[in-house]
């Protein structure tokens, strides 16, 4: 990939549903957290999965769900409305601390298409609108924290998306204008960020939406992120 040839200098992944599959790291994951936080009570799961938008029968989220590109926040205010309590925090808490034990699938082998990325000279970061801690946790769990630049959750001090502020902070910090960017996401809330601050959409469709729920907000929609690179190179100079 010649610098003359390369549509970006720099890419953005949004985490879970891009690169984590969605479905097969966070349905079952959801599941056993509400039947615990239940203590038992079939009743305050089914309330829950009201409140998450989590199919029972299918046990899986609906793609409407709320949390699927909610904060982590978002996500403990919607089972504390299901179990009536009012310690959000707390819950919040209990949900960073589990996530970041969470069985992890990648979309696709994520070193070594990391690494490629990098050896080409793209700067690489992060931006979830889970908690930092997590975050981390999860990335090195699966061995690639080291090959980004930047890696921010919603509560890292930027803020979350669907604002543009967290992804023009990482175009800050790895030196960048943010239209040689690619925000890359599974969610509207990934794309619409993207184009708020004026950087290349892609669409990836290993989360709950739809390749009709993504197009209108991205410049491509790919399978997976190994779709990526190839996209990358495509551009004639």
């Amino acid at each position: 990939m010649s610098p003359l040839r390369r549509r970006a200098d720099g890419v953005l992944f949004d985490k879970d549903g891009t690169l984590f599959d969605f479905a097969r790291t966070w349905n079952a994951w959801a599941l056993t957290v509400m039947r615990q936080l239940a203590g038992g009570e079939a009743a305050l799961v089914s309330a829950m999965a009201r409140e998450l938008r989590f199919d029972l029968e299918t046990e899986s989220f609906f793609k409407d769900s709320p949390v699927i590109a909610g904060t982590n926040r978002e996500a403990a205010e919607c089972l504390a409305r299901g179990l009536g309590r009012a310690d959000v925090g707390e819950i919040e808490a209990y949900l960073a601390a589990e996530a970041g034990r969470a069985p992890l699938s990648e979309a696709v082998p994520l070193l070594p298409l990391l690494e490629g990325l990098a050896r080409e000279g793209l700067r690489l970061g992060v931006m979830t609108n889970d908690s930092e801690t997590s975050a981390l946790a999860q990335l090195r769990g699966a061995g690639v924290a080291q090959s980004f630049d930047f890696i921010a959750g919603f509560d890292s001090g930027h803020g979350a998306k669907p604002s543009p502020e967290p992804l023009l902070a990482f175009a800050t910090a790895v030196g960048l204008e943010p239209a040689r960017v690619v925000m890359v996401g599974d969610s509207t809330h990934d794309l619409e960020a993207g184009r708020a601050a004026g950087m290349m959409t892609v669409a990836v469709l290993t989360g709950p939406a739809e390749a009709d729920d993504l197009s209108p907000h991205a410049d491509v929609v790919l399978p997976d992120i190994g779709h990526l690179p190839m996209w990358l190179k495509s551009e004639v100079a």
